[in-house]
């Protein structure tokens, strides 16, 4: 007995002196900091802005910690609110910006207040309340567009199609774009949803929409989290209670504070127990969408197909700072049903060098589903059915994130007045040779992969001094790889036109339309319901 006192007593000892050398090197640190700042502004040659550089040293700190621990300072307050709750005080569009240009309006919301006073995509903003934005950033801009809701703004505008230049009052709005991207019935009798986020009150416009779908004669579900990154893990809960019975386990939180130890069960009545699902996930899908895929496929209540998920397994809460900031600290881990955390890489333990690892295969442990099949831990959710997503080539990767499919979206907006329906709409040859006339006339990288591998070759070939005796063989392989950019964007037509189509029907019907162009070609949720069918 007096064995078992001395050793708790010893423990109870470590754990407090652990606590005070804890305590000891933040109290250090702090000081070491405040020193060097007084130095720095007792002695430094020029004079420095302090705002700055604090924020530059919080960010670099928060980011050693994690990707995920960011520092909202009080003039971002709206970034937080949109993030929560994806809504904030605007005309509702996406703008777009040149250096020294105007501001087009690139693709606005549906119902929204910029399209109630009749802006288009290709639309140009020349001035906002009578002062030019020319000489103004993208986010100056974009910050004297937004403001509380029932003000008013007036644009000078240039139209897109017209030419003329106009004034426009246009009066702001609370903006909410929905995370349901689309809606729809795939092959007569399946009900189809994609999200692109978890904010509030996602939960109640998906069990409305699993009613409609229900109600048009949906026999079976998908629930598309392709790419989706999650969101508030309230919201994630809510949706599996749609499908499972009331007072069942979803996810459990644990951290080091005691308080993030929690266990979460639905709280309300289900719509639907039996219904077959199939949750459609890939590398883009991370967090709550992982809670989602976790909890159904460990209650065997949904079939999980597609590619492996992000790994995710770490909660987020929001807390106050000083001066009226917010800061968005990892507090703890979740675990799925099966007592699963799906986080794949571990920020704590870091290499000699700080990099990171992910968990190897071979330190991912198994559990049990509901109904005794394994599944394993670490490294995200494994589907039920693997099907790869599919991979687009370098060139297509560029074209699309230059923006020059958006570009030509725009402008093809600004010279025809209608299209066919977006499940209908397809570009022609001659549009197509157009858009490559235009592409050609822009920067991207037009590489393909081998060549940029054989430029990575011959650059280690000059390091290393073996260049000029492989000379000839290397300049006879470049000959062969070489293509110019019009050869380039004709021969990966097949990956670009589907992206194009989606881009230009979005100007006319909104971010759904580019969802319904896209299932026109998507080879890996086809697979998907050709197996799930089976």
């Amino acid at each position: 007995m007096k064995r078992i006192i001395t050793i708790i007593s010893t423990l109870i000892l470590c754990l407090g002196l652990h606590a005070q050398s804890a305590n000891f090197t933040l109290g250090q640190s702090l000081e070491i900091q405040n020193s060097i700042l007084k130095s720095l502004s007792q002695n430094y040659v020029d004079s420095l802005e302090y705002d700055k550089m604090m924020r530059v040293g919080i960010n670099a700190m928060l980011d050693y910690i994690d990707p995920y621990t960011t520092y909202f300072p009080e003039e971002n307050d709206e970034d937080v609110q949109m993030m929560t709750t994806g809504k904030y005080g605007g005309i509702g569009a996406v703008i777009k910006k040149r250096v020294g240009g105007g501001v087009i309006i690139n693709e606005p919301y549906p119902d929204s207040p910029a399209v109630k006073a009749g802006l288009i995509p290709g639309d140009t903003i020349i001035a906002i309340d009578g002062k030019p934005v020319f000489e103004e950033t993208s986010q100056e801009s974009t910050d004297r567009m937004k403001g509380q809701p029932n003000t008013k703004v007036t644009f000078k505008v240039i139209k897109g199609m017209t030419k003329d230049t106009i004034d426009v009052e246009v009066t702001r709005e609370i903006i909410h774009r929905s995370d349901v991207e689309y809606s729809g019935m795939l092959r007569d009798s399946i009900g189809y949803i994609i999200t692109s986020g978890f904010t509030q009150n996602v939960s109640e416009e998906i069990k409305t929409i699993v009613n409609d779908l229900k109600s048009q004669g949906a026999k079976r579900l998908v629930l598309d989290l392709r790419g989706n990154g999650g969101g508030l893990m309230e919201e994630a809960i809510k949706i599996v209670s749609l499908f499972v019975p009331k007072g069942t386990l979803v996810v459990s939180s644990k951290g080091r504070n005691e308080r993030m130890n929690e266990e979460y069960y639905t709280m309300d009545n289900p719509i639907d127990t039996l219904i077959p699902i199939m949750i459609m996930v890939d590398n883009g899908s991370a967090s709550a969408s992982e809670i989602v895929a976790g909890a159904m496929q460990d209650l065997d209540r949904g079939f999980i197909a597609g590619a492996k998920t992000f790994g995710k397994g770490l909660i987020q809460s929001i807390m106050p700072t000083a001066y009226d900031g917010t800061v968005k600290i990892t507090t703890g881990k979740y675990y799925t049903p099966s007592g699963r955390c799906v986080q794949a890489i571990d920020y704590n333990h870091r290499n000699a060098d700080g990099s990171i690892e992910a968990i190897p295969d071979s330190l991912r442990n198994e559990f049990r589903t509901k109904n005794g099949r394994i599944v394993k831990d670490g490294g995200g959710i494994t589907p039920d059915l693997e099907v790869a997503s599919k991979l687009y080539s370098r060139p297509t990767i560029s074209v699309a994130l230059n923006g020059i499919t958006d570009d030509f979206a725009v402008r093809y907006r600004t010279m025809h007045e209608s299209i066919a329906p977006a499940s209908e709409f397809k570009i022609t040859d001659a549009e197509y040779a157009d858009f490559v006339e235009f592409a050609c006339t822009q920067e991207f990288d037009y590489r393909s992969g081998m060549q940029a591998q054989m430029d990575q070759l011959i650059k280690a070939a000059k390091q290393d001094g073996y260049y000029d005796m492989m000379k000839t063989e290397i300049e006879a392989l470049e000959k062969k790889l070489q293509m110019d950019k019009k050869e380039v964007l004709m021969e990966k037509k097949s990956e670009i036109k589907p992206l194009l189509e989606g881009q230009i029907a979005v100007r006319y019907y909104f971010f759904p339309a580019a969802q319904q162009v896209n299932l026109n070609y998507d080879s890996q949720l086809n697979e998907c319901l050709d197996k799930w069918a089976l």
